[in-house]
């Protein structure tokens, strides 16, 4: 059974940093990715990787998205963070080594985890 589950979400001050991880187990995954979603929002890509990692433009330079094969971890670290951070931040895993930004090509979803960027 494939689960995805992600960690390190919470409350950060403007300027502040976190550090998310993403654990899939069952199968390994090759692309995985972030999306986040704000309230009264549609769910927004933000960071991908497979062989290389891939950024919104609303994080590059602050996001840096990295994994730990063996584990079949992903992390997103996260700095210099904006209010309009704020959102329900979501992993996804996906079969294959392709990436994409769309939410719908990704099969396998975490349970969301709240980042709240705030002072």
């Amino acid at each position: 059974q494939v689960q995805v589950v992600e960690s390190g979400g919470g409350l950060v001050r403007p300027g502040g940093s976190l550090r998310l991880s993403c654990a899939a187990s069952g199968r390994t995954f090759y692309a995985m990715a972030y999306f986040r979603q704000a309230p009264g929002k549609e769910r927004e890509f933000v960071a991908a990787i497979s062989w290389a990692g891939e950024y919104a433009d609303s994080v590059k330079g602050r996001f840096t998205i990295s994994r730990d094969n063996a584990k079949n971890t992903v992390f997103l670290q996260m700095n210099s963070l904006k209010p309009e951070d704020t959102a329900v931040y979501y992993c996804a895993a996906r079969s294959g080594g392709l990436t994409s930004r769309r939410a719908n090509d990704y099969t396998y979803w975490g349970q969301g985890t709240q980042v709240t960027v705030s002072s």
